[in-house]
């Protein structure tokens, strides 16, 4: 099978690669196995040095790779650069706070001596998308490697040229043969890898769907799991709130990356007293925001990253406006070459239709109207998915229980939601399970050891019966 690297902004083939032959999987599966040995015994100082030069090293490629993301999946350029960015700060900081996160924990028990430490699992396979081709890779890979494991990619069929310059760049930082390896295999060629005794654990970004056939692949040969999948976040706009900073916002959490992202605003719910006025806000930024090539740094709005995605979101568009939305802005895949679909505002938008109950992976609003706050939770948590929210109000002290009622895994007040290396990420329900960055990413792919050490008398035994 040929795997090809299609430009969606102009439709032409990029580049073409043959996707590995079994005997190459089995190579590269022992390749980092054999790393993993090496690398669990290097010290968080030399893994921390590596990481930094790592940072350096993206920083200064910037141009190169922002423009691969780019032409490789359609983010407009200014997005890709600030993603390339993102990604160097991950690194910078697990090389700065790996050591204290993964500091042995001592407590006091009945022994001379107890703790808990930190040990790495082995190799972790890594199943990523293709919206933030080289973030949602760091994301995972700084956390994993700085705690002592090795990395096995297979990422998204549509984003090969990003896979391969992923592993260069750690060959160009100076890590060992093996430690990060990345596979060019179909999705359907996932599950043996997960089989393999030498793979220890896996994590995936994507689709629920897809997340659970790896999740059940994962469970079947008991191995660590984590699971970033799709949301379909609300953006709840309170009577009290500052609506021009919320329509303002609410712009760019619904449309950056061409609205392809799984935190991205996708379901607007307003208190009706305010909605026509945030609507008006709204309305009128959305239809300013630039459509263009996404190689010009004005573009704020791209293609999508393939047809077939299109052609679901104009299914999603067409079934809600046929049960009843209304179109107040775009609707329509735009008339020029590329895989361009116009800039969506969709209002009386109810729980029933596609719009609000399924993810939509594009440039797509839904407006949704409620009475008071009361219903605007209810509202928010009537959906398969919690990943994240954002709530928008002027009384801080109150959003604060609000929140509380948010079945989400993030809750953003008075901003958009946004993955930080300092704050863990992940969802609930269909959105997933597990954690990424801060210390709660970095403690999933490592075996918490409880290390007791008794005195040595051979008379000396446990106070406490053994269960």
């Amino acid at each position: 099978m040929i795997i090809r690297s299609i430009n969606p902004a102009t439709e032409e083939v990029l580049a073409s690669f043959d996707e590995f032959k079994p005997q190459q999987v089995e190579r590269t599966i022992d390749e980092v196995h054999s790393a993993f040995g090496r690398w669990r015994t290097t010290t968080l100082a030399e893994r921390a040095r590596l990481f930094r030069e790592m940072a350096a090293q993206l920083r200064q490629q910037k141009p190169h790779l922002a423009r691969l993301i780019t032409l490789e999946m359609g983010k407009p350029i200014s997005a890709a650069e600030a993603e390339i960015d993102k990604c160097a700060w991950n690194c910078a900081f697990y090389a700065e706070n790996a050591g204290r996160l993964l500091a042995e924990q001592h407590v006091q028990t009945d022994a001379m001596d107890s703790y808990v430490a930190f040990e790495p699992l082995g190799v972790v396979l890594a199943v990523m998308p293709w919206n933030f081709p080289f973030w949602q890779v760091f994301r995972f890979a700084a956390p994993a490697l700085m705690a002592g494991n090795t990395a096995l990619l297979k990422h998204a069929s549509n984003v090969p040229q990003c896979a391969l310059a992923i592993e260069r760049i750690f060959m160009d930082a100076g890590f060992p043969p093996g430690v990060f390896r990345a596979l060019l295999i179909p999705g359907s060629t996932v599950e043996p890898v997960i089989a393999d005794a030498r793979v220890a654990a896996v994590t995936l970004t994507g689709s629920d769907a897809t997340g659970s056939r790896v999740a059940s692949a994962g469970g079947r040969w008991i191995k660590k799991s984590v699971m970033e999948l799709g949301g379909s976040d609300p953006f709840i706009v309170l009577a009290d709130a500052d609506l021009e900073a919320a329509a303002r916002i609410g712009v760019v959490a619904r449309f950056q990356n061409t609205g392809q992202s799984c935190i991205a605003a996708k379901r607007f719910i307003l208190v009706e007293q305010i909605a026509d006025e945030f609507e008006r806000h709204f309305k009128r930024l959305v239809s300013e925001l630039q459509v263009g090539d996404p190689l010009e740094p004005q573009t704020e709005i791209g293609p999508l990253a393939r047809g077939d995605l299109r052609e679901a979101l104009e299914r999603q568009v067409r079934e809600s406006i046929a049960q009843g939305a209304q179109v107040e802005l775009g609707g329509v895949r735009l008339d020029r070459r590329g895989y361009f679909y116009a800039p969506t505002i969709l209002s009386h938008v109810s729980p029933k239709m596609p719009v609000f109950r399924e993810e939509t992976f594009g440039p797509v609003a839904a407006i949704v109207r409620v009475k008071d706050e009361d219903e605007a939770i209810r509202m928010a948590n009537d959906t398969v998915y919690g990943l994240g929210a954002s709530l928008w109000t002027r009384d801080t002290v109150h959003a604060r229980k609000l929140a509380h009622r948010i079945q989400a895994g993030s809750v953003f007040v008075n901003g958009l939601v946004a993955s930080d290396p300092r704050l863990p990420f992940g969802g609930i329900k269909r959105s997933g399970y597990g954690r990424e960055l801060s210390e709660f990413g970095i403690h999933e792919f490592v075996n918490i050891q409880t290390v007791w050490i008794g005195p040595p008398s051979a008379s000396a035994s446990q106070p406490r019966p053994a269960e």
